[in-house]
């Protein structure tokens, strides 16, 4: 795969929906061509402690950020026509679909390919795990800020370069 665009949200609390931020890495002809990363302010703007201690942003990083459909609205004409790669893919995805029924908009049913599943397959049982630094680590990407939307999203794209 050569192109595509590798994506990661974190969100403010349990809600699938309340992205908080989101890191696109867009690769085209195997080389990465545009990295986005954007603040997003949820809806409602409420943080859980577990979710801070996790990724580190807080209310006040993101009182003015713009809403998913703003962010959106940028990052959708840049990935059009893109299949989508995240590490564990499921959450990546769910956050996606929420978001967009949150905001009552119409879900353009993107294709997601996952690195996780693809590193089960691709190396099984040769890691003690396949969780995104370990992976990122063995494709010769070191993942400095995990939990970062756009480290995540580059390393999860260095991942695909190398096995999908």
């Amino acid at each position: 795969m050569l192109n595509f665009a590798a994506i990661d949200f974190e969100t403010a609390n349990s809600y699938a929906s309340s992205v908080c931020s989101v890191g696109v890495v867009i690769v085209k002809d195997g080389e990465i061509k545009e990295k986005i990363y954007r603040l997003i302010h949820p809806v409602p703007n409420y943080y859980s402690p577990i979710n801070v201690k996790v990724h580190g942003i807080k209310k006040e990083d993101t009182e003015s950020a713009d809403t998913f459909p703003e962010v959106w609205a940028e990052i959708a004409p840049k990935i059009k026509g893109l299949p989508l790669v995240a590490h564990f893919s499921r959450f990546d995805e769910n956050c996606l679909k929420e978001a967009f029924n949150r905001f009552e908009l119409d879900y353009p049913g993107y294709k997601f390919y996952c690195t996780c599943t693809a590193s089960r397959k691709y190396f099984g049982s040769c890691l003690p795990n396949h969780r995104l630094p370990t992976v990122a680590r063995i494709c010769g990407f070191d993942l400095k800020k995990h939990h970062n939307a756009i480290a995540d999203a580059e390393a999860c794209a260095m991942i695909a370069l190398k096995i999908l």
